[in-house]
């Protein structure tokens, strides 16, 4: 089983850098999750400097939340940037399977660089795999095939790990696949909470190249943030609130006591 303290332990050290072109809504919480978790954020979006960026990084982010055909652009030039230093690039799904834009830019993005995770909700990640889903804005909706299946196909179809995030996590690079069951319902009532996810998850894989793992073992360390929150909360605002304290102090005994990890 994955050794999810060990290696917050070793991201606290090494203070990686991951470079973000994020979210416009999501933006300062995806800053500020990093920071509170150890690493170090940067939010390069121009084209004229995303590609520079990316060869000081030790992970890049994209995220479609917001796109632009100019994004788009940027995105591909980091990428390129990033695929050729062999850094980590992780790609956030956001909307895809709600509008032919996102869905087109998504797999150009797939198409053109070497996306190392995938990840997104069941509709989204669905729809990058093939199936027949529309996704209600950037909510999940009902996906009739099996998840975990969907999810082993892109990642054997793309040679990447994905991510299906969800009341269960599924974590899978085709061969070993993890679901993580730390978390609780308060995390999907803020907006934020997946783009926040993403930031954690690249984190983790900027210190392991093993990207399952990292990413299982960022879900594990964001889910139990999540509950430790829950038990001071009032409500939405003080949530939020508590969970960036949460995971800023998480050690290994909340880790190891708690975490919900199986492996496939």
């Amino acid at each position: 089983m994955i050794e999810a303290a060990e290696l917050l332990k070793k991201l606290r050290e090494q203070k990686p850098l991951v470079h973000h072109i994020t979210n416009w809504v999501t933006i300062y919480d995806c800053a500020n999750i990093v920071r509170a978790i150890g690493a170090l954020p940067v939010m390069a979006h121009a084209k004229e400097e995303a590609a520079d960026m990316a060869k000081i990084a030790n992970a890049l982010v994209l995220n479609i939340g917001t796109l632009t055909i100019e994004l788009i652009e940027s995105m591909k030039l980091a990428g390129k940037a990033a695929n050729e230093k062999g850094i980590p690039i992780i790609l956030d799904a956001v909307g895809v399977g709600a509008t032919k834009l996102r869905d087109d830019k998504a797999f150009e993005l797939l198409n053109e660089l070497k996306i190392d995770i995938i990840k997104g909700n069941s509709s989204e990640i669905a729809k990058l795999a093939g199936e027949n889903v529309q996704t209600k804005g950037v909510e999940a909706t009902k996906v009739e095939a099996n998840l975990i299946d969907v999810a082993k196909k892109l990642a054997n179809e793309k040679n990447s790990t994905v991510v299906i995030t969800g009341k269960e996590d599924i974590i899978t690079n085709s061969k070993e696949t993890y679901l993580c069951k730390n978390g609780h319902e308060m995390m999907s009532k803020f907006v934020g909470s997946g783009c926040m996810a993403t930031s954690v998850i690249a984190s983790f894989a900027a210190v392991e190249k093993d990207y399952a793992k990292a990413a299982a073992s960022a879900l594990v360390c964001f889910g139990i943030a999540g509950e430790l929150a829950a038990r001071r909360a009032s409500g939405i605002g003080t949530y939020k609130e508590a969970f960036f304290d949460e995971i800023f102090n998480l050690d290994e005994s909340d880790i190891k006591e708690r975490i919900k990890l199986e492996k496939k």
